[in-house]
């Protein structure tokens, strides 16, 4: 018998989390039935998404969300045979057992060369995001001005470079001198740090005439101030508002009628998965981007099963740059 060790929600947040929201259990598995398979987690991911959807959909004592590689250790589905590797969103557990569905083999054709965490991070939920929120939902043209927020974490990266590859200009927004340093490497055209300067200033001197595409990951009173800076029928990917996640009273958000109104903007929310039946599509551009050196890939990977809760923490802190991986 296998035995799994699993991070449960203990108690539910109340502001910021902390180590005592969350508890370590040992589960063991029973025998695997027909259809069904074993597996061991390779990497976690950690995003912004778990802090709000722990907060409306958890319950006490549930596993904590989250996706995973992970790889097929025993195997009584022939779909899935020993030795392959899934990408699962079976949480925060070290060992798991899956009928198959949900789980979803990684390309065979994998790069030896790329990382496995990939499929995580930029060829993963978070390139996605950033794919089709800038495709479908901001439908950006060559030549726009397309300006990111929480640039340098996972979505924000990746959306800022497919921006350059079609041609857009592109400004980042970021809570740290090095994270502006690192959007620069990687070819964004303007960023700041938004701690050490007067937004509305900063937004201005990035791109005088203003913004044809805003992808929103931060919300709240930041946005109320880039919403002035939107050009006529400008459109913007609202995409996460973690400025918002950790308040135990609610900020006012942004007040958008006269903009919204007057310059005939377009503002929409999204999930990735409204494009399900296109993943493959994405997901091989995405490869292929990266292969080919147009998207660099950075992660910030912290060691240990055990240390789920600090990757997490620091993540909701922005102490990555990139995607914040937890490898087991």
């Amino acid at each position: 018998m296998v035995r799994a060790k699993v991070w449960i929600l203990k108690k539910h947040f109340e502001g910021f989390p902390t180590h005592s929201n969350f508890e370590l259990q040992e589960v063991e598995l029973p025998a695997l039935k027909n259809g069904e398979v074993l597996l061991e987690s390779v990497f976690f991911s950690v995003d912004p998404y778990m802090r709000i959807y722990s907060k409306l959909y958890m319950k006490e004592g549930e596993a904590m969300i989250g996706s995973q590689v992970a790889k097929v250790l025993e195997s009584k589905n022939a779909a899935y045979p020993v030795g392959a590797f899934a990408v699962s969103n079976s949480g925060w557990k070290s060992h798991f057992i899956s009928d198959g569905k949900g789980l979803l083999l990684m390309f065979p054709s994998w790069p030896e060369k790329l990382p496995r965490s990939l499929a995580l991070g930029t060829i993963g939920m978070p390139g996605l995001t950033a794919y089709f929120g800038l495709f479908e939902i901001c439908r950006m043209k060559p030549g726009e001005t397309v300006l990111i927020n929480a640039a340098a974490g996972a979505v924000g990266t990746a959306a800022g470079q497919i921006a350059k590859i079609h041609g857009c200009k592109v400004v980042g927004c970021a809570g740290s001198d090095e994270k502006v340093a690192y959007l620069k490497s990687i070819g964004f055209d303007e960023a700041f740090n938004y701690k050490t300067v007067s937004l509305k200033e900063a937004l201005q001197k990035a791109s005088p005439d203003g913004y044809d595409c805003y992808f929103d990951n931060v919300g709240g009173e930041f946005s109320s101030v880039v919403l002035e800076q939107m050009k006529t029928f400008g459109r913007i990917a609202v995409c996460g508002a973690i400025s918002l996640y950790n308040d135990v009273v609610p900020q006012k958000g942004p007040y958008v009628q006269t903009h919204m109104i007057l310059k005939q903007l377009c503002m929409e929310g999204f999930v990735f998965s409204r494009w399900e039946n296109r993943r493959e599509e994405g997901l091989k551009q995405l490869l292929k981007w990266v292969e080919e050196g147009k998207i660099k890939c950075h992660e910030h990977i912290t060691e240990g099963f055990f240390n789920m809760p600090a990757a997490f923490m620091g993540m909701l802190k922005g102490e990555n740059i990139g995607k914040a991986i937890v490898k087991a």
